[in-house]
Protein backbone atom coordinates (compact mmCIF):
# COMPACT_ATOMS: atom_id res chain seq x y z
CA UNK A 1 0.00 0.00 0.00
CA UNK A 2 1.22 3.48 -0.88
CA UNK A 3 0.36 5.83 1.99
CA UNK A 4 1.13 9.48 1.24
CA UNK A 5 0.78 12.33 3.72
CA UNK A 6 0.53 15.77 2.13
CA UNK A 7 1.28 18.63 4.47
CA UNK A 8 2.92 22.04 4.59
CA UNK A 9 2.04 25.72 4.79
CA UNK A 10 -1.50 26.96 4.37
CA UNK A 11 -1.86 28.46 0.91
CA UNK A 12 1.06 26.48 -0.56
CA UNK A 13 -1.15 24.27 -2.75
CA UNK A 14 -2.00 21.18 -0.68
CA UNK A 15 -5.59 20.99 -1.92
CA UNK A 16 -4.45 21.31 -5.54
CA UNK A 17 -1.93 18.53 -4.97
CA UNK A 18 -4.58 16.29 -3.40
CA UNK A 19 -6.89 16.81 -6.37
CA UNK A 20 -4.12 15.68 -8.70
CA UNK A 21 -3.40 12.56 -6.66
CA UNK A 22 -7.11 11.75 -6.78
CA UNK A 23 -6.94 12.03 -10.57
CA UNK A 24 -3.94 9.68 -10.46
CA UNK A 25 -6.05 7.00 -8.77
CA UNK A 26 -5.33 7.67 -5.10
CA UNK A 27 -8.07 7.45 -2.48
CA UNK A 28 -7.93 10.99 -1.12
CA UNK A 29 -8.98 12.67 2.12
CA UNK A 30 -8.55 16.35 2.97
CA UNK A 31 -7.98 17.59 6.54
CA UNK A 32 -7.93 14.23 8.31
CA UNK A 33 -7.39 14.83 12.06
CA UNK A 34 -3.89 13.51 12.84
CA UNK A 35 -5.19 11.47 15.78
CA UNK A 36 -7.03 9.24 13.29
CA UNK A 37 -4.07 8.41 11.04
CA UNK A 38 -3.09 5.01 12.43
CA UNK A 39 -6.68 3.79 12.70
CA UNK A 40 -7.41 4.94 9.16
CA UNK A 41 -4.28 3.23 7.85
CA UNK A 42 -5.31 0.01 9.57
CA UNK A 43 -8.70 0.16 7.87
CA UNK A 44 -6.99 0.69 4.53
CA UNK A 45 -4.78 -2.34 5.08
CA UNK A 46 -7.91 -4.50 5.32
CA UNK A 47 -9.48 -3.01 2.21
CA UNK A 48 -8.69 -3.16 -1.48
CA UNK A 49 -7.29 0.38 -1.50
CA UNK A 50 -3.59 0.38 -2.34
CA UNK A 51 -2.91 4.08 -3.01
CA UNK A 52 -3.87 6.56 -0.29
CA UNK A 53 -3.24 10.31 -0.12
CA UNK A 54 -4.30 12.44 2.86
CA UNK A 55 -3.83 16.10 3.70
CA UNK A 56 -2.90 16.93 7.29
CA UNK A 57 -2.12 20.43 8.48
CA UNK A 58 -2.66 22.91 11.29
CA UNK A 59 -6.38 23.08 10.57
CA UNK A 60 -6.48 20.05 12.89
CA UNK A 61 -5.66 22.46 15.71
CA UNK A 62 -5.24 20.56 18.99
CA UNK A 63 -5.27 17.25 17.11
CA UNK A 64 -2.07 18.28 15.32
CA UNK A 65 -0.01 17.60 18.44
CA UNK A 66 -0.82 13.90 18.09
CA UNK A 67 0.79 13.67 14.66
CA UNK A 68 4.23 12.34 15.62
CA UNK A 69 2.73 9.74 17.97
CA UNK A 70 0.54 8.57 15.09
CA UNK A 71 3.49 8.38 12.70
CA UNK A 72 5.32 6.23 15.26
CA UNK A 73 2.29 3.92 15.40
CA UNK A 74 2.38 3.58 11.62
CA UNK A 75 6.00 2.50 11.80
CA UNK A 76 5.23 -0.05 14.53
CA UNK A 77 2.46 -1.49 12.36
CA UNK A 78 4.81 -1.77 9.41
CA UNK A 79 2.93 0.79 7.33
CA UNK A 80 5.31 2.45 4.88
CA UNK A 81 4.46 6.12 4.38
CA UNK A 82 5.89 9.18 2.70
CA UNK A 83 5.52 12.86 3.50
CA UNK A 84 5.16 15.46 0.76
CA UNK A 85 5.69 18.96 2.15
CA UNK A 86 4.58 22.05 0.23
CA UNK A 87 5.86 25.50 1.08
CA UNK A 88 6.14 28.98 -0.41
CA UNK A 89 7.72 32.32 0.41
CA UNK A 90 6.00 34.77 2.74
CA UNK A 91 5.43 37.13 -0.18
CA UNK A 92 3.76 34.46 -2.30
CA UNK A 93 1.51 33.29 0.53
CA UNK A 94 0.43 36.82 1.42
CA UNK A 95 -0.36 37.54 -2.23
CA UNK A 96 -2.48 34.39 -2.50
CA UNK A 97 -4.44 35.17 0.65
CA UNK A 98 -5.14 38.68 -0.55
CA UNK A 99 -6.31 37.38 -3.94
CA UNK A 100 -8.65 34.78 -2.47
CA UNK A 101 -9.65 36.90 0.54
CA UNK A 102 -9.53 33.80 2.68
CA UNK A 103 -8.40 33.85 6.29
CA UNK A 104 -5.29 32.03 7.45
CA UNK A 105 -6.16 29.30 10.00
CA UNK A 106 -3.87 30.91 12.61
CA UNK A 107 -4.83 34.51 11.84
CA UNK A 108 -6.80 35.78 14.82
CA UNK A 109 -5.99 39.48 14.62
CA UNK A 110 -5.84 40.17 10.90
CA UNK A 111 -2.03 39.89 10.68
CA UNK A 112 -1.34 37.39 7.90
CA UNK A 113 2.44 37.58 8.09
CA UNK A 114 2.49 36.78 11.80
CA UNK A 115 0.21 33.80 11.19
CA UNK A 116 2.45 32.49 8.39
CA UNK A 117 5.59 32.79 10.48
CA UNK A 118 3.93 31.08 13.42
CA UNK A 119 2.88 28.23 11.15
CA UNK A 120 6.43 27.85 9.83
CA UNK A 121 7.65 27.37 13.40
CA UNK A 122 4.95 24.83 14.22
CA UNK A 123 5.73 22.80 11.11
CA UNK A 124 9.52 22.99 11.29
CA UNK A 125 9.98 19.51 12.80
CA UNK A 126 7.50 17.95 10.37
CA UNK A 127 9.31 19.59 7.45
CA UNK A 128 12.47 17.85 8.62
CA UNK A 129 10.75 14.46 8.28
CA UNK A 130 9.51 15.12 4.73
CA UNK A 131 10.58 12.80 1.93
CA UNK A 132 10.01 15.52 -0.64
CA UNK A 133 9.72 19.31 -0.32
CA UNK A 134 8.28 21.38 -3.15
CA UNK A 135 8.47 25.16 -3.12
CA UNK A 136 5.44 26.54 -4.97
CA UNK A 137 6.36 30.25 -4.74
CA UNK A 138 6.93 30.61 -8.48
CA UNK A 139 4.90 27.61 -9.62
CA UNK A 140 1.49 27.82 -11.23
CA UNK A 141 -1.05 25.08 -10.59
CA UNK A 142 0.00 23.53 -13.90
CA UNK A 143 3.69 23.62 -12.91
CA UNK A 144 2.87 21.94 -9.59
CA UNK A 145 0.91 19.22 -11.38
CA UNK A 146 3.79 18.55 -13.75
CA UNK A 147 6.30 18.34 -10.90
CA UNK A 148 4.15 15.90 -8.92
CA UNK A 149 3.49 13.75 -11.98
CA UNK A 150 7.19 13.60 -12.76
CA UNK A 151 8.05 12.48 -9.26
CA UNK A 152 5.21 10.15 -8.31
CA UNK A 153 4.56 8.52 -11.67
CA UNK A 154 8.17 7.33 -11.82
CA UNK A 155 8.57 5.58 -8.51
CA UNK A 156 6.80 3.22 -6.20
CA UNK A 157 7.03 4.16 -2.56
CA UNK A 158 9.67 2.29 -0.64
CA UNK A 159 11.14 0.80 -3.82
CA UNK A 160 13.23 2.40 -6.54
CA UNK A 161 14.64 5.81 -5.75
CA UNK A 162 14.05 8.50 -8.35
CA UNK A 163 16.42 11.41 -8.87
CA UNK A 164 15.62 14.74 -10.50
CA UNK A 165 18.59 16.55 -12.00
CA UNK A 166 18.08 20.15 -13.04
CA UNK A 167 20.49 22.48 -14.81
CA UNK A 168 20.13 26.20 -14.16
CA UNK A 169 21.85 29.55 -14.54
CA UNK A 170 22.97 31.37 -11.39
CA UNK A 171 22.05 34.66 -13.06
CA UNK A 172 18.39 33.50 -12.99
CA UNK A 173 18.40 32.15 -9.44
CA UNK A 174 18.90 28.82 -7.66
CA UNK A 175 15.98 26.33 -7.69
CA UNK A 176 14.52 26.74 -4.21
CA UNK A 177 13.45 23.12 -3.71
CA UNK A 178 16.77 21.48 -4.65
CA UNK A 179 18.17 19.05 -2.08
CA UNK A 180 21.74 19.60 -3.31
CA UNK A 181 23.24 22.42 -5.40
CA UNK A 182 26.53 22.19 -7.31
CA UNK A 183 28.39 25.02 -9.00
CA UNK A 184 30.30 24.18 -12.21
CA UNK A 185 31.27 27.72 -13.16
CA UNK A 186 34.94 26.75 -12.73
CA UNK A 187 34.82 24.53 -15.85
CA UNK A 188 36.02 25.98 -19.20
CA UNK A 189 33.22 28.08 -20.68
CA UNK A 190 32.20 27.56 -24.34
CA UNK A 191 30.37 30.89 -24.23
CA UNK A 192 33.65 32.70 -24.92
CA UNK A 193 34.28 30.71 -28.10
CA UNK A 194 32.43 32.54 -30.89
CA UNK A 195 31.64 29.39 -32.85
CA UNK A 196 30.17 27.69 -29.75
CA UNK A 197 28.31 30.35 -27.77
CA UNK A 198 24.98 29.87 -29.59
CA UNK A 199 24.97 26.09 -29.11
CA UNK A 200 23.80 24.28 -25.95
CA UNK A 201 25.13 21.55 -23.73
CA UNK A 202 22.74 19.10 -25.38
CA UNK A 203 24.88 19.21 -28.51
CA UNK A 204 27.96 17.07 -29.09
CA UNK A 205 30.08 20.06 -30.11
CA UNK A 206 29.64 21.62 -26.65
CA UNK A 207 30.08 18.35 -24.79
CA UNK A 208 33.28 17.60 -26.69
CA UNK A 209 34.67 21.05 -25.87
CA UNK A 210 33.92 20.72 -22.16
CA UNK A 211 35.09 17.13 -21.94
CA UNK A 212 38.45 17.72 -23.67
CA UNK A 213 39.91 19.48 -20.64
CA UNK A 214 41.70 17.31 -18.02
CA UNK A 215 40.04 19.37 -15.28
CA UNK A 216 36.60 18.23 -16.46
CA UNK A 217 37.46 14.54 -16.45
CA UNK A 218 39.01 14.82 -12.96
CA UNK A 219 36.00 16.70 -11.63
CA UNK A 220 33.44 14.31 -13.14
CA UNK A 221 35.18 11.31 -11.61
CA UNK A 222 35.12 12.86 -8.13
CA UNK A 223 31.60 14.27 -8.60
CA UNK A 224 30.03 11.00 -9.73
CA UNK A 225 31.82 9.05 -6.97
CA UNK A 226 30.46 11.54 -4.43
CA UNK A 227 26.89 11.30 -5.72
CA UNK A 228 27.18 7.52 -5.94
CA UNK A 229 28.18 7.45 -2.27
CA UNK A 230 25.45 9.83 -1.11
CA UNK A 231 22.35 8.40 -2.79
CA UNK A 232 22.27 5.06 -0.95
CA UNK A 233 22.69 6.95 2.33
CA UNK A 234 19.74 9.21 1.50
CA UNK A 235 17.69 6.13 0.65
CA UNK A 236 18.51 4.59 4.03
CA UNK A 237 17.07 7.72 5.63
CA UNK A 238 13.78 7.21 3.80
CA UNK A 239 14.29 9.49 0.80
CA UNK A 240 12.44 8.15 -2.25
CA UNK A 241 13.16 11.18 -4.42
CA UNK A 242 16.07 13.59 -4.53
CA UNK A 243 16.58 16.77 -6.54
CA UNK A 244 20.13 17.67 -7.57
CA UNK A 245 20.65 21.12 -9.12
CA UNK A 246 23.75 21.92 -11.19
CA UNK A 247 24.41 25.54 -12.08
CA UNK A 248 26.66 27.56 -14.34
CA UNK A 249 26.45 31.24 -15.23
CA UNK A 250 23.65 31.13 -17.81
CA UNK A 251 22.43 27.55 -17.54
CA UNK A 252 23.07 26.81 -21.19
CA UNK A 253 26.42 25.05 -21.58
CA UNK A 254 28.41 23.64 -18.66
CA UNK A 255 25.51 22.81 -16.33
CA UNK A 256 23.54 21.18 -19.15
CA UNK A 257 26.46 18.98 -20.17
CA UNK A 258 27.13 18.03 -16.55
CA UNK A 259 23.49 17.07 -15.97
CA UNK A 260 23.50 14.89 -19.09
CA UNK A 261 26.69 13.11 -18.01
CA UNK A 262 25.33 12.65 -14.47
CA UNK A 263 22.09 11.27 -15.90
CA UNK A 264 24.02 8.67 -17.89
CA UNK A 265 25.97 7.67 -14.79
CA UNK A 266 22.87 7.33 -12.59
CA UNK A 267 20.98 5.31 -15.19
CA UNK A 268 23.83 2.82 -15.22
CA UNK A 269 23.56 2.63 -11.42
CA UNK A 270 19.89 1.66 -11.70
CA UNK A 271 18.26 4.91 -10.57
CA UNK A 272 15.18 6.39 -12.14
CA UNK A 273 16.19 9.79 -13.48
CA UNK A 274 14.19 12.90 -14.36
CA UNK A 275 16.04 15.67 -16.22
CA UNK A 276 15.12 19.32 -16.60
CA UNK A 277 17.10 22.15 -18.19
CA UNK A 278 15.54 25.16 -16.49
CA UNK A 279 17.27 28.06 -18.24
CA UNK A 280 18.60 26.55 -21.46
CA UNK A 281 16.42 28.73 -23.71
CA UNK A 282 16.94 32.05 -21.91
Amino acid sequence: MEFLIITGLSGAGKSDALNLFEDMGYFSIDNLPPAFISKFAELCLHSEMDKIAIVIDIRGREFFNALFDELAKLELKGVSYEILYLEASDEALIRRYKMTRRKHPLDEEGRILDAIQKERQLLEELRGKANKIIDTSKRSKKDLYEEIKRIYSLHEMGKAMSVSIISFGFKYGIPLDADMVFDVRFLPNPYYVNSLKDHTGKETVIQDYIMKWPLTAKFYQKFFDFIGFLLPEYKKEGKSHLMIAVGCTGGKHRSVTTVIKLRDYLLKQGYRVIVEHKDINK
